[in-house]
């Protein structure tokens, strides 16, 4: 029998995996474009999952309009999130990124609330989308402008934890219900996601003719680890410890990535970015009802 803390080791891999995925990515532009970057990740998750997927004798999905679910998936969790998140970092600090991804599980809060609009919102979503999103100010500096941050880099950053946002609700209504192991609907997600990307990367996916050890090594990483067995990784965690636990990885990532960006790419943390991020994660914290609120008597 396995011990209830069993998932601990895997859950803190997965978050020091997804928190250096910020800089896997500034590693691969530098000669790969934005679209190569992608296109990569993609391409290397999908080897892995599919291995895997053969490996455990799990078959893919053939049926059409489930791929056709997927595919919608693989748009809105990797490929516009995977060429965004390069395409800001070409211009913002990975710092910035990953804080800014923190935002995801506020945006699912209001994609939900968005789509079950005969709903009506609990208090604790209502002050959540509040502070997450009074968050976001405090770690751009909104009071300042966004300082060297240009505003459509900061755009497609939060456009791309918007599509992240959508996925959890669509892939609910639209996917699950078809009964396939989560495997193969990962495995098929990559696979769709990367020849979605197969024509673009082929005209402008190298920047540069030159292969530099390191940031190629930083593309397996983000290929192979943070694109392929992270997913496995957190179903793990899913299995042994629920969904809840499983899904609050996303709270670890942003400091894995400020301290990895600070020591390996010399990037600056100014006062405002840590105390937005905190403020970030307590308002997605009460969103999710992680921390409960006292009930409010009459």
């Amino acid at each position: 029998m396995k011990s209830k803390t069993s998932w601990i080791p895997v859950y803190i891999i997965l978050g020091i995996v997804w928190g250096c995925s910020f800089i896997f990515i500034k590693g691969g532009l530098e000669f790969l474009s934005p679209v190569g970057v992608a296109f990569v990740r993609c391409a290397l998750g999908a080897v892995t999952l599919y291995s895997y997927a053969r490996y455990k004798h799990i078959s893919l999905p053939r049926n059409r309009i489930a791929i056709a679910h997927i595919w919608v998936v693989s748009l809105l969790l990797n490929v516009i999130p995977g060429i965004f998140y390069a395409l800001a970092e070409t211009e913002v600090t990975s710092i910035l990124a990953a804080i800014l991804n923190a935002v995801t599980p506020l945006m699912t809060v209001l994609a939900i609330l968005l789509i079950n609009r005969e709903e009506k919102p609990a208090f604790h979503q209502l002050l959540g989308l509040f502070l997450g999103f009074l968050g976001v100010l405090i770690v751009l500096g909104a009071w300042a402008g966004l300082g060297d941050n240009p505003l459509w880099a900061v755009l497609i950053l939060l456009t791309a934890v918007a599509c992240y946002g959508v996925t959890f609700p669509y892939t609910r209504r639209f996917v699950m219900p078809l009964k396939i192991q989560s495997e193969a609907i990962v495995a098929t997600q990559l696979i769709c996601a990367t020849s979605t990307l197969l024509p673009i990367y082929l005209i402008s996916g190298i920047s540069v003719t030159a292969f530099p050890v390191t940031p190629v090594i930083s593309m397996v990483a983000l290929g192979v680890f943070g694109s392929g067995f992270a997913y496995l990784w957190n179903f793990k965690i899913m299995q042994l410890a629920g969904s809840a636990i499983a899904s609050s990885v996303t709270y670890l990532t942003p400091l894995v990535a400020v301290i990895v960006g600070v020591i390996f790419l010399s990037e600056k943390v100014t006062w405002n970015e840590p105390v937005g991020a905190l403020v970030v994660l307590l308002g997605a914290a009460i969103a999710q009802e992680r921390i409960k609120l006292k009930s409010r008597t009459k």
